[in-house]
């Protein structure tokens, strides 16, 4: 458990390139701004839309001012469509020759049934599967980043003690190819976040050469997370009740992730949570906090990986 101050604890990012999706609003687009205030070569915001993109790279320019020289690029990326990553993936790769850090940050929370375009399940498709698919694309650029003098390559999946909430199976395989609306909006939620951390578990086991860690935020206002919210769970409706009162700012609430890219101590393959400490905001605690025991199913992770592998191949030709 550390105190981190995105001012002064991130070091240095000089002549690094780093990807953030879902950085137009909320907890990416405040990631995009640290970042930025320590010059790095260039930021990839991802979104859906380039008009909300560009409008959050003027507002992020003006919180700058004119003396920053970070490149903000746009990078338009629909998680919902794999095709649309693969594109993404290929336009990054024709412009550069290294990535540093990959914030899998987008994400959806608790929407109603419906399907991705390629019919998967859209909290699954969306949170876990295509961003499986954007760093599969990406792997080869960030191994060749590692062996680079001085590298630090990771790639951090932004997750949630949601997780928590997946069906008493995990991950429900066999339902995946429908819109599992015999599930609960935050069970499929749920699984779409647990996914999230079995597989920065087992791709710190794959990939040595880069550092992996799914980051918890903690309760944050104003993301615009829950806006597709939907469900009367009990945890839904204690959520939404005391969201106004007890959740952090975004400023503070995406000091966890900020930590996990570029943090000294971080373990590969570790859930890292944000925890208060008499009212000063903790952040990299480990798994000893709010990690269920599906987190750490060793099997279950590799039993993802291969479903994963299976699904994407056809993407990743």
């Amino acid at each position: 458990m550390v105190s981190f101050d995105p001012a002064k604890d991130i070091p240095s990012l000089f002549g690094k390139v780093i990807l953030v999706t879902g950085g137009n609003i909320g907890l990416g687009k405040q990631c995009v701004l640290e970042y930025a205030r320590h010059n790095p070569l260039r930021i990839y915001l991802a979104a859906r839309s380039p008009s909300k993109a560009q409008a959050a790279i003027e507002e992020i320019k003006q919180q700058l001012g004119a003396s920053n020289s970070t490149l903000i690029t746009i990078l338009e990326l629909d998680l919902s469509s794999l095709s649309s990553v693969k594109v993404a993936a290929a336009t990054l790769l024709e412009q550069e020759s290294r990535l540093d850090i990959l914030m899998l940050n987008a994400g959806i929370m608790a929407a109603a049934p419906g399907l991705t375009k390629d019919e998967y399940e859209m909290q699954f498709g969306v949170n876990y599967l295509g961003h499986a698919l954007l760093f599969k694309l990406l792997h080869p650029l960030m191994e060749k980043t590692s062996k680079l003098t001085g590298a630090d390559v990771r790639a951090i999946m932004v997750t949630s003690v949601g997780h928590q909430m997946a069906p008493k199976e995990g991950i429900p395989f066999d339902q995946l190819r429908t819109d599992c609306a015999t599930l609960g909006a935050f069970e499929r939620y749920g699984a779409s976040k647990l996914a999230q951390i079995l597989w920065a578990r087992h791709a710190a086991m794959l990939y040595p050469s880069i550092k992996f860690a799914a980051a918890h935020p903690g309760l944050v206002g104003g993301t615009g997370l829950g806006s597709s919210a939907t469900g009367t769970s009990t945890f839904a409706n204690l959520l939404m009740t005391l969201s106004p009162i007890a959740a952090t700012s975004v400023e503070k609430g995406a000091r966890n992730q900020l930590w996990t890219s570029v943090g000294k101590d971080v373990k590969s393959g570790e859930w890292y949570a944000p925890e208060m400490c008499m009212g000063v905001m903790q952040v990299g605690v480990g798994s000893q906090s709010g990690a269920s025991v599906l987190a750490k199913d060793s099997a279950m992770a590799r039993k993802l990986w291969d479903w994963t592998e299976g699904e994407l191949q056809s993407y990743a030709t």
